[in-house]
């Protein structure tokens, strides 16, 4: 707070009324950043957006993205984003159906991984030279049956 200067005579007035105008919180950051690939002909200042809906509603912020397939393949892509929720990872994720694919083999590896490692009956089968050719043979065979339908 800073010291109140007195003069010689003088008495201390008290103000009733806070100040108008509140200090920003330290632990607030403000990030600006182009949120389109196209570069602006000249900037322009926006006045009377008032709401953090409007600005995107009136900038629409999107960008185009390209994704390589397993087989090498460009996938493109356009995000959108409407609110400063869509930059998160589970909304972008969500709104774009290669990351959604990518997501749902990752879960499905990932619990497999799990089955294989808890299951006791499977580690045994793998265990054994023998009996690890013959269920390898199984699930050859049952990839062809399932290709072929």
């Amino acid at each position: 707070m800073a010291l109140l200067e007195y003069g010689i005579g003088g008495n201390e007035v008290r103000t009733d009324a806070s100040e108008a105008i509140a200090d920003i919180p330290e632990n607030r950051s403000l990030i600006v950043e182009q949120l389109t690939a196209d570069e602006p002909v000249s900037p322009e200042a926006v006045k009377g957006l008032t709401t953090i809906e409007e600005v995107f509603e009136h900038f629409s912020p999107n960008i185009d993205v390209e994704f390589e397939n397993e087989q090498g393949e460009p996938v493109k892509e356009n995000f959108k984003f409407a609110s400063v929720a869509d930059f998160s990872v589970k909304n972008m994720t969500t709104n774009s159906p290669f990351l959604n694919d990518l997501n749902m083999k990752k879960d499905f590896y990932e619990g497999l991984i799990k089955q294989l490692r808890s299951n006791k009956v499977l580690q045994r089968v793998l265990e054994n030279a023998e009996t690890k050719e013959a269920f390898i043979a199984a699930l050859q065979e049952l990839k062809t049956e399932l290709v072929t339908e």
